[in-house]
């Protein structure tokens, strides 16, 4: 399988500065920066295809090629909002749409997956073409449609970055030179485990 490719990113974070600067303690602006960093990297450890948790936290558009058709195509991310488009390299290497009508959004224990009619049948590829299919598709927890829109991604992810954010912003170094270090096992795992999923 090929690696999902971001075609539009987020247009907002999973926790807002104001949200991270109130477990930080934090009431002024000096720090605003740093924590913004901060709630980036956050974000990166948890969010899309290289995140730990295998699943996109705010909405985001990705595309995800096949070298051939397959009843269904598997798409790793979760969860799925929608199918923007299907789209295929033809015999003569034109790209032509599969109409909407001849596939459906279908979610499973293990993911999300395009399923095609029983009675489509599939168009002749270009010859030796890898990534010859496309799926184009909305991921992540919706938006929420306020004014200024906030994530609704689960409070125990939210909650998990929040944590790591002020961990961070309390330990500006790499290690903790002199004290005895301690993890807190009921914490950032155990927030996220739930969460946590195998691509099949």
């Amino acid at each position: 399988m090929h690696a999902p490719v971001l075609v539009t990113p987020p247009a907002i974070q999973p926790v807002t500065l104001a949200e991270a600067k109130a477990q930080c303690r934090v009431e002024d602006a000096s720090e605003d920066t740093l924590i913004g960093v901060l709630i980036d990297a956050a974000t990166a450890h948890f969010d899309g295809w290289t995140g730990v948790l295998g699943r996109c936290l705010a909405e985001q558009t990705w595309r995800q090629d096949f070298d051939s058709w397959a009843r269904p195509l598997r798409l790793p991310l979760w969860p799925v909002i929608s199918v923007t488009s299907v789209t295929y390299l033809d015999a003569n290497g034109d790209s032509q749409t599969v109409a909407s009508a001849n596939y459906t959004l279908r979610r499973d224990a293990g993911g999300a997956v395009v399923d095609f009619l029983d009675t489509y049948d599939f168009p002749t590829l270009q010859a030796s073409t890898p990534a010859a299919v496309s799926v184009t598709y909305v991921a992540g927890y919706a938006d929420s449609e306020d004014e200024t829109p906030v994530s609704t991604a689960p409070a125990p992810i939210r909650q998990a970055m929040l944590l790591l954010i002020a961990h961070w912003h309390a330990n500006r170094e790499a290690v903790n030179v002199g004290a005895s270090v301690s993890v807190y096992p009921m914490a950032v795992e155990a927030l996220t485990a739930p969460y946590r999923r195998l691509t099949p």
